[in-house]
């Protein structure tokens, strides 16, 4: 028997137990993508690649880390210190984190530019936003594990919030916490879920949004649907198999992020404290407060939010809605067109101002308390929201270009 005969009688052997040459077909090399995909387009592989590396760095990490309060930190330390290769391995599990949320910031700005939440992908869109809250809550839970000090008085001011809630607050601020105060039953439970809870629902939202993205087919620079223009084939004109087109594309671009990612891990994995912040470095010591209290650069923009807002508890209605509106940016966009590309000067404003007002927050939420800083955040939250409550109206009025037919290079 040739090595091909087995090899097909063993693949005919797995196909008659498991679907794999089917996936593969509808996946992979028979999964038509549009040809026309650009540089903002890598950003979905490279957080699919940044979720594996995640899962396998923290699978090592919890071999030594010890989830207990008066041992977390020194076993940090043990791993940073004593471990072979330990050091590496937490570098590459932070850097992870905020290189995380680098790239799906970019893809849900890649989202906004061309349209990709728009009709049949409505869903896609909202169970994408639903990965990003749980990356939220994952990202949280495990800035708690090292037990320093912003650690510990992160998790203080984020859970102190749900206390804010009238009638259910302080119940459930207890309840989160599984006591009194921040202790040992409360980084027992963020252990459980941030290494088994949190990641299993991580995974199936990613394999439902990649289901997704392929039944309804991907988006592209135009914003016009590949399927409506068929070729002798039978296959979209406009588009070419996912592999081996864009499975090499993917390969290159994601070399070019790893030695990105590479640099950061090896000489600057702190990236001047906003990846490690140096209070971190510090244990935990519930009788010594910081002096300034801030959340990692991806929380800060809500942060921003919250600190702005008076009362604490319309703050975290704020804070909570900044996130909650992106579920309704499907049925908030009435332009006739989906893509940036053809849509009007209002619309093109609209972004840029939201763009700003992002990362503005961002960097106030980092920034000491100030009424200057307040009065900026105010501002800027402001415009955050106008851009989502006035979308129905801007991009209803706006002029648009024509689209065309077919797909542009």
């Amino acid at each position: 028997m040739t090595d091909a005969t087995r090899q097909g009688g063993l693949l005919a052997w797995i196909d008659a137990r498991f679907p794999l040459s089917k996936m593969l077909r509808e996946h992979v090399t028979e999964y038509y993508a549009p040809k026309n995909f650009n540089f903002w387009y890598y950003f979905g592989s490279f957080a699919l690649l940044v979720l594996v590396i995640q899962i396998v760095s923290g699978i090592f990490l919890t071999m030594h880390y010890k989830p207990s309060a008066v041992d977390a930190f020194a076993s940090v330390e043990y791993i940073m210190r004593d471990v072979p290769w330990g050091w590496l391995i937490r570098y590459i599990h932070s850097t992870g984190a905020s290189m995380f949320f680098i790239v799906v910031y970019l893809h849900m700005f890649r989202a906004l530019l061309y349209g990709s939440y728009r009709g049949p992908r409505e869903l896609l869109w909202i169970i994408g936003v639903l990965i990003y809250l749980v990356l939220m809550a994952e990202a949280f839970m495990g800035y708690i594990l090292p037990w320093g000090q912003m650690s510990y008085w992160g998790a203080q001011v984020i859970i102190s919030l749900f206390g804010t809630i009238p009638l259910i607050g302080p119940g459930l601020a207890e309840w989160i916490r599984g006591d009194y105060f921040i202790s040992d039953a409360t980084l027992n439970r963020f252990f459980a879920y941030h290494v088994i809870a949190l990641p299993l629902v991580l995974i199936a939202l990613v394999a439902a949004h990649l289901q997704a993205l392929h039944e309804t087919g991907s988006s592209n620079p135009d914003g016009i649907e590949i399927k409506k223009v068929k070729g002798p084939d039978g296959n979209p004109a406009d588009g070419i198999p996912f592999h081996p087109y864009y499975t090499v594309k993917d390969i290159m671009g994601g070399t070019v992020f790893l030695i990105f990612f590479a640099v950061v891990v090896f000489f600057m994995p702190e990236m001047g404290g906003y990846f490690l912040e140096h209070a971190n470095f510090v244990p935990a010591n519930p009788l010594v407060t910081p002096d300034h209290i801030a959340p990692v650069w991806y929380f800060t923009p809500f942060y921003a939010m919250l600190r702005a807002i008076p009362h604490p508890f319309l703050g975290v209605v704020v804070m909570g809605a900044a996130v909650m509106i992106l579920f309704l940016l499907p049925w908030l966009d009435r332009s006739p067109v989906n893509s940036i590309r053809y849509k009007g000067p209002i619309t093109k404003v609209a972004l840029a101002l939201f763009v700003v007002s992002f990362i503005g927050l961002g960097y106030l939420g980092l920034a000491p308390v100030t009424e200057l800083y307040t009065w900026i955040a105010r501002v800027l939250t402001f415009i955050y929201f106008a851009y989502f409550i006035l979308m129905p109206w801007y991009s209803a009025i706006d002029r648009t270009k024509p689209v065309p037919q077919r797909v542009t290079s």
